[in-house]
């Protein structure tokens, strides 16, 4: 029986993962960093099942360290950071230290408790932020745009470097916006979603967003997280970039989530200035060829399918509240 430690797994990849991971055999552990308030929602139905938190921070080497060896596991996956973009422009330095400098620590962790454990890094489409080239490919340049999409390009490299240095199965995941109704109320398209069902409900006049022509490569995180499990399962450690190949605009995603509901999404959503990012990243579209070829991987949902299950689970959640 295989071992597994997960950071972030009271997020929404660390929570698709795990119940994957239990599907598949495994012993799972999830580090979870101290705090007054412990938000466990997402694993909750999970930690009846046999999933162990263990205590432990990317910004505290020596609790990663002791992490490691108290749960002696044959993989890491490292989706624990500060991911949302919009934060990462007031608060850059936490940034940089979580998503960034967290990688080395765990890598170092890794590296002086068994180099042999095999590594998985959650890269990011934000890397490429001005892109270079469409679709993106793992051999496209990075130009990010957001102080999160630097952090993310230095924790890659950094994963590189450990693999190219210290000869570790150590690789990175190029993900491009994967989505459920377990992502966080502050990302666009679960804001769409619950803005959504609280309109209808009566409870919401409108929805306010930024740029509805920013376009993104959105796919389903229960897909995603199947990648994950088959890179560290390769002979040869490689990064792989995991895409659609699909792109959609947020005013698509906009009529797609009213029209579920039988509304017009032009009578409700105001375009706000506030809600623009100071560098926009106008279009991003991964190229996911060769982990078709060398993976076997495809995702299975499509867009429009994904949003009306958000928007779904929304409006049985807003419901519930008001009942």
């Amino acid at each position: 029986m295989k071992k597994a430690l997960i950071t972030g797994i009271t997020g929404q990849d660390g929570s698709y993962l795990a119940e994957f991971l239990l599907e598949k055999g495994y012993d799972i552990y999830g580090l979870q960093r101290r705090s007054s308030t412990l938000s466990t929602e997402r694993v909750d139905h999970l930690l009846e099942g046999g999933v162990e938190l263990i205590p432990g921070d990317l910004i505290d080497e020596n609790s990663l360290i002791k992490a490691l060896e108290e749960t002696e596991p044959d993989e890491v996956y490292n989706l624990g950071a500060q991911s949302f973009v919009p934060t990462s422009w007031n608060q850059p330095l936490l940034t940089g230290e979580v998503t960034g400098l967290g990688v080395t620590r765990l890598l170092e962790a890794i590296r002086i408790v068994n180099p042999g454990i095999r590594f998985y890094q959650a890269s990011s489409s934000e890397m490429f932020g001005k892109v270079r080239e469409t679709p993106q490919t793992e051999t496209t340049p990075f130009h990010p745009r957001s102080p999160y999409g630097v952090a993310k390009a230095y924790g890659h490299w950094i994963t590189v470097n450990y693999r190219e240095s210290y000869d570790m199965f150590a690789v990175s995941g190029i993900l491009f916006n994967h989505e459920s109704p377990r992502r966080g109320l502050e990302f666009v398209t679960r804001k769409v979603s619950f803005g959504v069902a609280r309109i209808k409900a009566g409870i919401q006049k409108e929805l306010r967003l930024g740029n509805l022509e920013a376009k993104r490569d959105w796919g389903f995180a229960g897909d995603f997280v199947r990648a994950m499990w088959m890179m560290l399962q390769q002979k040869e450690p490689e990064d792989y970039v995991i895409s659609t190949g699909k792109t959609n605009t947020v005013r698509m995603m906009c009529e797609i989530a009213f029209a579920r509901v039988g509304l017009d999404y032009q009578d409700f959503v105001v375009v706000d200035p506030k809600f623009y990012r100071p560098a926009e990243v106008q279009l991003l579209l991964g190229d996911c060829t060769k982990a078709r070829e060398k993976l076997g991987w495809q995702p299975e949902m499509n867009f429009k399918d994904l949003i009306e299950m958000m928007v779904d689970a929304d409006v049985e959640r807003v419901n519930s509240l008001i009942k």
